[in-house]
């Protein structure tokens, strides 16, 4: 693997799912003797990683004019002409069909493999089946990172391209920052997100919390993220009349240390790709409540076995399945002494082993 040479490309290194797996896998791939470049739009760095950041956000205006990014398309194309690159690997949204086209005919000279991180595949290749043929059927593999989404992808799009490759979690990074200590006195489970869309439901999860036995047995709900909505849902708890039990405790650097610490994990998406966070928590020996919502869950979650997987949209057996780990304590035990052995499938050396093989530097 020596002067290896590969390319990651990314909107951001920082708060997203897909970011956090490029960052991982910038750090196995050094690990592995590969020389690594990171090329991101936006100028925002947050994740621990490894290899030269190209940061394109640097270069970007206010304004953000056609000159501007014209501009960041030439500084693109040279930077990768200079490099050489054995591999381009992208990760980002890919929804603007005419960027995408040039930057696929014109920019992308190396070997490409593009990953698709959502069920909702629009995100990243055109609806229109020529279009995305033209711009991807040809690249050097299309990596899904679940098994039903592959499926989407070649029933919808007829591409020969695709592969799984599910996502890494960092296991030995996880189960030391979960063994840090919180000021939490009081016990709870746990949901994580962003409150800017309406994609992970928090309102509906407020909502069947307060149907649920868990209030009136002082099992609280922390919810951990940030967003436009938070005011709408702190509302929303005094309407509900768990206020005092519903604890939003903004954007953490270390999740995992109140995830270890949760009684159970809560996931009441409306839709998924493959959520990162169940990965972390089953690493964290933190059993899980999830709709089988596409896609990722029925993938990672065993029922009954680390968890609980719900109907999908389903919102009184969710609360059903509260009670249940809640009460069921034969259950629960099973569940939770399976968490963390079930992750092991998904550790970065296992995954990032399985990116070699597709690039055939095993």
């Amino acid at each position: 693997m020596i002067n290896k040479k590969i390319a990651l490309v990314g909107f951001r290194l920082n708060t997203g799912g897909s970011e956090r797996v490029m960052a991982n896998l910038s750090n196995f791939f050094h690990d592995k003797g590969l020389e690594v470049h990171i090329i991101i739009f936006h100028d925002d760095l947050g994740y621990n990683f490894s290899g030269t950041v190209f940061n394109l956000g640097k270069y970007k205006s206010q304004s953000n004019t056609i000159f501007n990014k014209i501009k960041r398309f030439y500084y693109l194309n040279n930077y990768i002409k200079k490099h050489q690159f054995d591999f381009i690997i992208d990760f980002r949204f890919r929804i603007n069909i005419i960027q995408e086209l040039l930057i696929n005919k014109w920019i992308y000279k190396a070997k490409t493999i593009y990953t698709v991180h959502s069920s909702q595949l629009y995100y990243y290749m055109p609806n229109y089946t020529p279009l995305t043929k033209l711009i991807y059927g040809l690249s050097y593999s299309i990596v899904s990172i679940t098994k039903e989404m592959q499926r989407m992808i070649e029933a919808k799009h007829d591409l020969k391209n695709v592969i799984t490759i599910y996502n890494p979690i960092d296991l030995i990074e996880v189960k030391k920052k979960a063994t840090e200590k919180i000021s939490l006195d009081f016990e709870f489970i746990i949901g994580v997100g962003q409150f800017d869309t309406d994609v992970k439901q928090f309102d509906k999860l407020i909502k069947a919390y307060s149907k649920s036995i868990l209030p009136q047995n002082n099992i609280e709900l922390v919810i951990l993220g940030d967003g436009s909505k938070k005011q709408e849902f702190i509302k929303l708890t005094k309407e509900r009349g768990v206020a005092k039990k519903v604890h939003f405790l903004g954007y953490k650097n270390n999740p995992y240390k109140y995830i270890k610490s949760a009684k159970f994990y809560v996931l009441s998406s409306s839709y998924e790709g493959m959520p990162m966070v169940l990965l972390e928590a089953l690493a964290c020996g933190t059993p899980i409540v999830s709709f089988d919502c596409p896609t990722g869950p029925s993938e990672i979650i065993q029922h009954k076995i680390n968890g609980l997987l719900i109907e999908d949209q389903n919102f009184e057996a969710f609360t059903n399945a509260m009670n249940t780990m809640l009460t069921d304590k034969d259950l629960y035990s099973i569940c939770k002494k399976n968490a963390k052995e079930s992750a092991e499938k998904f550790s970065l050396e296992t995954i990032g082993m399985q990116w070699l093989e597709l690039m055939k530097y095993n």
